[in-house]
């Protein structure tokens, strides 16, 4: 059984060849909007993280730490897909709110039951990080869905202290595993959602300052924001004097928060330090385009 898939930056393809009890290779995330990952749970269950897409991604081993996972698996003569549905892909409250819902829906022929938590989301030093959080719940923090079944859950900030600027969350919707009558020749599919949570009490916009490096990986980009509202950044390119381009992917790069630095890297033998780069990306309100100059790495 084979799949073939764009890589991260668009630039080429990949034929990954699946047999059952041989691993894939370490990293391999499927992503278009957001993060996908795959992992063989028990050598029976593959959990996929949904973050919303579809393209292949080899992740740097920072976001793989966050994400905690690494695609393994193991097919037998039959899989069957996940069904889980989440709608919306994110949340963002405006000044004065504090609840809102999701719909979870079971797309499948048999029942689902799925586990419901949130995080608070932050970046330090380029890593995202999540921790366990009681000023925002979910409820119920926990359901069961039938096939067809579509069910409502709410999402209420609980807590008594204001939000200052904005405040970012992950809501993390798991799809528990069920037992298999055929463990030897089946893989479940089970699906992890995670949905983005912005509570904001701000109209200012991301200040972003963009610098550049040229490291043994390539070229890393990096992006401060001193705003005080986080920045979705996707289609991200950069172009020297000379007309060479670099691209890291047509979809979902990622998020900087307030007050927060994140990187990316991409392959860029044709980049040289020293000379300007026109950077280019959309952002949430529309187009973004900035210059940095790279460095060689330890300058």
């Amino acid at each position: 059984m084979s799949s073939r898939f764009s890589d991260a930056r668009g630039n080429r393809s990949l034929k990954l060849s699946l047999k059952r009890g041989k691993p894939v290779r370490r990293g391999a995330v499927i992503a278009n909007g957001d993060w996908r990952v795959l992992k063989i749970w028990n050598k029976v269950h593959v959990l996929r993280e949904l973050f919303a897409g579809a393209a292949l991604h080899f992740l740097p081993r920072s976001m793989r730490r966050f994400l905690g996972l690494s695609i393994f698996l193991l097919i037998g003569p039959s899989a069957s897909a996940a069904s889980l549905q989440v709608a919306p892909v994110s949340l963002e409250f405006p000044p004065g709110a504090k609840a809102s819902q999701l719909t979870l829906q079971n797309l499948g022929n048999t029942p689902i039951d799925a586990q419901i938590r949130v995080f608070r989301w932050s970046q330090k030093d380029g890593e995202e990080q999540l921790t366990p959080s009681s000023d925002v719940v979910a409820s119920p923090p926990a359901a069961s869905l039938a096939p067809g079944q579509n069910y409502i859950v709410r999402v209420v900030r609980v807590a008594a202290k204001p939000v200052a600027g904005e405040e970012s969350y992950r809501l993390l919707v798991d799809e528990l595993p069920q037992p298999s009558d055929d463990a030897n020749t089946k893989v479940n599919f089970i699906v992890r959602y995670s949905i983005p949570i912005f509570f904001v009490q701000t109209n200012s916009n991301p200040q972003l300052v963009w610098s550049a490096d040229l490291t043994k990986d390539g070229l890393r980009l990096a992006v401060r924001n001193d705003g005080a509202r986080h920045i979705r950044i996707s289609a991200l390119k950069v172009e020297d004097i000379s007309g060479h381009s670099v691209s890291y992917g047509q979809g979902l790069v990622g998020y900087v928060l307030p007050h927060s630095t994140m990187r990316w890297t991409a392959p860029a033998k044709d980049i040289a330090a020293g000379n300007a780069l026109k950077i280019t990306a959309q952002g949430n309100n529309g187009p973004l385009s900035a210059t940095a100059v790279p460095v060689s790495a330890g300058e």
